[in-house]
């Protein structure tokens, strides 16, 4: 009984000061999920920051309550198809990649092709989606670059995949382009840009 009051009273103590701006019902109930989430190896700094968001909006509380579970829950399924290794920021944009569309087969396979971090790889495939490009052909076209492409690569070829859809480009017929002059480049040994060219001199 002692060690559990303490317990209570060490976790109410570190309750997040910005959590203040809840009324009591809604800051209690947040709480319980963050220490939950917490408890569970997830980042408790983005339920936070989603349960500020709400309140920022104007959100009832009943609403902001759904809302960070429905993220722990998501969370929850990124680390699963990501991994226990998977950070903080990895799990974020995997979210982001499965509201998007992606599936949890997709997060995984990523992690196979890609050594870590992942955080730019799942943020192209939500951004590409964002931009109107089918999920399932921007989850596709990030994989096939993945296991040579870097970061920088991966950020001009969704550069490159929105001025094209910009231009008028069927978004997934622009990705399919895109891809096939990604994966040219990186037969050459060639970095980002849009025109394949022979490796350069050492």
């Amino acid at each position: 009984m002692i060690v559990a009051a303490l317990l209570l009273a060490t976790q109410v103590a570190a309750q997040d000061s910005r959590l203040e701006r809840l009324d009591p019902d809604t800051r209690s109930a947040v709480s319980a999920v963050v220490d939950s989430a917490r408890s569970a190896g997830l980042p408790a700094e983005a339920l936070i920051q989603r349960a500020l968001e709400g309140a920022t909006k104007g959100a009832p509380g009943a609403r902001i309550v759904a809302a960070v579970r429905r993220l722990t829950v998501d969370l929850g399924t990124a680390r699963t198809a990501l991994g226990t290794n998977a950070s903080g920021p990895e799990l974020e944009a995997g979210v982001a990649a499965l509201r998007a569309g992606a599936t949890p087969q997709v997060l995984t396979q990523l992690r196979t092709v890609r050594r870590p971090p992942l955080t730019m790889a799942l943020s192209v495939v939500a951004d590409l989606v964002a931009s109107g490009v089918p999920a399932d052909s921007a989850a596709a076209a990030v994989l096939a670059l993945a296991p040579k492409a870097r970061d920088a690569d991966l950020v001009e070829f969704r550069r490159a995949v929105e001025r094209d859809i910009a231009l008028g480009a069927p978004p997934g017929a622009a990705t399919s382009v895109r891809v096939n002059a990604g994966a040219l480049d990186n037969a050459y040994g060639v970095g980002s840009g849009n025109t394949p060219r022979p490796p350069s001199r050492p």
